[in-house]
């Protein structure tokens, strides 16, 4: 059970990973990530290692926890707004990954 939950992690870090990277890259116009970006994808990733949830973890919008600190949570809003509808475009299998899992 430990793996298939590390597994679920490591994919929803993945997934987060390319998001910040594509928010940093298209909107803010950097070739890699900035500071600002490079510490939200560091902290995004620390509270998903520590998910209580783990192999069963909900989407961010559909959990009854919010682990990220308010400041943190509104800048992950900002690259989820912006990067969600792009990511059907350039990594459409996670798309599609994460709608199936937003409806179960």
């Amino acid at each position: 059970m430990k793996e298939q939950s590390s597994k679920r992690i490591a994919r929803e870090k993945r997934t987060v990973e390319r998001m910040v990277r594509l928010y940093c890259r298209k909107n803010e116009r950097h070739d890699s990530l900035c500071p600002a970006c490079e510490e939200l994808l560091v902290y995004a990733h620390k509270r998903l290692s520590a998910c209580p949830f783990g192999e069963n973890k909900p989407t961010c919008k559909r959990c009854s926890i919010h682990c990220y600190r308010p400041d943190m949570r509104e800048r992950m809003r900002a690259v989820m707004r912006y990067a969600g509808p792009h990511m059907l475009f350039h990594h459409p299998i996670d798309t599609l990954k994460h709608a199936w899992q937003s409806l179960t």
